[in-house]
């Protein structure tokens, strides 16, 4: 069998390429014309920089990957951001405007990006299948982030500057693409003293599960101990403005001709230098922010626009040079800075230590142990000794010269052994402030002390006084001769709870809102566990007390505030009992006396519903009385809606005739038959909203049952009836039926008695 080969001609494989390279070619040609980054945001090629960045805000929220679910939504959004950083940069929107290129190297394209987008996209396999170890940057290699490291050192820190953190691992594609932005944003904000971190989520699972880290790659944002992810497109813009946006809000103070003496003069207050920064640029520098957080717990920072027209009196006054930023640092005098820095590419490292040198007044007030510690520090060599002189003064006004005399002193006198520190306590103004001079040898507190003899009051004799005390402990270490220990002082500058907890409770709710805001569902889960159990415990308490019966409930001791108060014979009102078959939520029976000052709140203003169990007594019975009634009465004393109170009727012996006269259906009485009266021993149950009562009259124990002298029948001849009969009555037993009676009010079955109005007490006084 022949095989017959046909050979291929050398034009047709140029021809064949030919044709390739112009598709791929006209393809490229296609796609770089195709962008236009002003197309994309949706401006004019004369928009203003508030106009982009108002068009990108928009686009970015309606195209975020998290939000939209269209499949092109992430290349969209892809294309928005990187839209944005040409358009944002002067430099490259003007390359763009002239020449059509959207970067300095190449033109913007989607074939590198969208290649490998095509492909991560095509192939999903779990990383942790393959082996092999990937070479890491040997720069990188710094920035790595363990357990111990982060909880030892990187979360302390955080307190003083902010952390940017990247979430890596091997084999992550997406890692490698962000790996050139990331770069460029950590050379950029390194130098300014951003702390930067990288957490292999790989190797310190243990780390990523703290910091609520799951995926590569990720951003993370750490400020005083608070950690908060990055959710925007990786441009180094982005990242900065993440970092600035973490940082408290009122740490620099906007100055003008308006506020900087107040600014200055807060030193009294707040027990901290001030620092004006004045620049040419409308917002506060970067590098300012992240001094002031750092310095935040020494220093006040204050921010002078020198574009600003409202600070001409501050220029003339300070002298300030306008070409270059100029830094002014004031203590306790507010007219001229004790130091002054100038410089035009001002450096973190002069910034820090200009404040370093200058982070306390000069004599500065002693408001909390660390301020303490660091002014007065524990003695470890000889050669580093520190003596603080301590001047304990009061806030009035006559110390203000000799306050001022100290301050004089200490400024003159500027060693670095010495110290000069003040306490404010509560001192008299007649007595003289005393001096101490004092070196501390342990951190329990032990310190050596010497008293300045004849205290100060900032005479010139005074001064030379304390300049040989001084004189004499640089001679002589063992001067100082007294010893004690001293106790810890607490921070006068502290914030409330109340303020501290609303302040952990706002970044609850921010934490949830970023959380529910990308639907980061397994970093927010420890927070809705924590809600929902909280949640839970509060409706199973209230579902629990709302259908447990009353009598389930132990009854609690009286606290001895609500013990009431003793009476005229030094027996109190409040009788104690034992266990009852229905025990009410108290083990004492409160009675009120009603006289001028509680009979309107007792009786006419009686809230509606509620009745008042009044007893009428004398002197003569009260004892007796009031013990039995609170006997018979306390098995009602749970309900909410009774009070009990009694009626001396020595006192306002006109005022049941009164009120009988004046109810429906009573009779008239005479004056007489008012005057031979004994009501001792009757129980009144008054409503005073619906004016009427029911009214209880003693009886004999063990009396027919039929007998219906209980009731609050009216008539006379009965009521003469019962009067001749109760004087017989011995008063132990005046009350031996209330109980039955009391049962019967509860029901509602007793006859009920209208009146027009409530008698006054003041009206039927003797």
């Amino acid at each position: 069998m022949t095989v017959r080969r046909h050979s291929r001609h050398p034009l047709t494989d140029l021809i064949t390429l030919a044709i390739f390279l112009l598709v791929l070619g006209g393809q490229l040609v296609e796609t770089t014309s195709e962008y236009d980054p002003y197309k994309i945001l949706g401006v004019s090629r004369s928009a203003s920089q508030a106009e982009i960045k108002k068009a990108y805000k928009n686009l970015a929220k309606e195209w975020h990957p998290d939000k939209n679910k269209d499949p092109t939504a992430e290349d969209m959004f892809i294309k928005i951001s990187k839209s944005y950083e040409i358009l944002s940069n002067e430099e490259r929107r003007a390359n763009f405007d002239r020449y059509g290129q959207v970067d300095e190297n190449q033109p913007f394209g989607q074939s590198q990006h969208h290649g490998f987008r095509s492909f991560h996209n095509s192939f999903y396999f779990d990383e942790a299948f393959f082996h092999f170890p990937r070479s890491r940057d040997f720069a990188d290699s710094k920035y790595l982030l363990h357990h111990v490291r982060f909880n030892s050192e990187v979360l302390p820190d955080s307190h003083k500057r902010p952390y940017l953190i990247k979430v890596t691992s091997d084999w992550c594609f997406g890692c490698i693409h962000i790996e050139p932005v990331w770069k460029e944003t950590v050379q950029e904000l390194e130098p300014l003293g951003v702390g930067i971190g990288i957490v292999d989520l790989g190797s310190e699972r243990r780390l990523a599960s703290q910091l609520g880290a799951h995926r590569a790659p990720s951003i993370i944002g750490l400020v005083n101990g608070r950690v908060t992810f990055f959710h925007q497109a990786i441009v180094r813009q982005h990242m900065r403005q993440f970092i600035e946006d973490l940082l408290p809000h009122k740490l620099v103070e906007k100055i003008t001709d308006n506020n900087y003496l107040s600014f200055l003069d807060s030193w009294r207050v707040e027990n901290k230098p001030s620092i004006l920064l004045f620049d040419q640029v409308p917002v506060v520098p970067f590098l300012f922010k992240l001094t002031a957080f750092a310095f935040r717990d020494y220093v006040r920072f204050g921010y002078v626009d020198q574009g600003d027209k409202q600070i001409t009196r501050l220029l003339r006054q300070f002298n300030i040079n306008t070409y270059a930023p100029t830094m002014l640092l004031f203590k306790e005098d507010t007219e001229r800075p004790v130091d002054i820095i100038q410089a035009r590419g001002m450096k973190r490292q002069i910034m820090d230590e200009f404040v370093s040198n200058n982070k306390f007044l000069q004599v500065p007030r002693l408001v909390n142990q660390q301020l303490f510690d660091e002014l007065c520090p524990v003695k470890q060599f000889h050669r580093r000794r520190k003596f603080c002189i301590l001047l304990i003064t009061g806030e009035d006004q006559a110390f203000v010269s000799s306050n001022k005399a100290f301050l004089d002193f200490a400024t003159a006198n500027k060693k670095d052994v010495l110290r000069f520190v003040s306490n404010e306590q509560y001192v008299h103004s007649a007595t003289l402030q005393r001096l101490m001079i004092l070196e501390r040898r342990s951190q329990a507190g032990r310190v050596l002390y010497r008293s300045v003899s004849g205290g100060w009051n900032g005479s010139n004799e005074d001064k030379f006084r304390l300049h040989e005390e001084l004189e004499h402990l640089q001679k002589d270490p063992s001067y100082l001769t007294s010893d004690t220990t001293l106790p810890e002082l607490n921070n006068e500058m502290a914030p409330i709870f109340i303020i501290q907890w609303m302040n952990a409770a706002y970044d609850y709710i921010l934490q949830i809102y970023d959380d529910l805001l990308y639907s980061n569902w397994r970093e927010m889960m420890p927070i809705l566990s924590l809600i929902f159990s909280a949640l839970f415990i509060l409706f199973g308490t209230v579902i629990i007390q709302a259908f447990s019966e009353p009598g389930e409930n132990k009854p609690q001791k009286p606290k001895p505030k609500e013990q009431p108060q003793p009476d005229d014979d030094g027996q109190p009102f409040s009788l104690l009992f034992g266990p009852c078959s229905r025990p009410p939520k108290k083990d004492f029976l409160e009675v009120t006396e009603l006289t001028d000052m509680t009979y309107i709140s007792n009786l006419v203003k009686l809230r509606p519903g509620h009745i008042n169990v009044v007893l009428v007594l004398t002197d003569a019975s009260k004892n007796a009385l009031l013990k039995k009634f609170a006997k018979e009465v306390y098995t009602f004393s749970g309900t909410q809606t009774l009070h009990f109170s009694f009626l001396n009727a020595d006192k306002h012996r006109h005022w049941m005739p009164t009120l009988l006269r004046s109810a429906s259906g009573a009779t008239h009485i005479s004056d007489e038959e008012e005057e031979s009266s004994d009501y001792t021993g009757h129980v009144l149950a008054l409503n005073g909203h619906k004016r009427y009562f029911c009214m209880f009259r003693p009886v004999f124990t063990g009396d027919d049952p039929s007998d219906s002298s209980s009731d609050t029948s009216l008539s006379f001849d009965s009521r003469r009836k019962s009067r001749s009969r109760a004087t017989n009555i011995d008063v132990h037993h005046k009350l031996d039926k209330l109980g039955l009676w009391m049962e019967r009010l509860m029901e509602g079955t007793l006859p009920r008695l209208q009146v027009p109005d409530w008698p006054s007490l003041k009206e039927t006084e003797s």
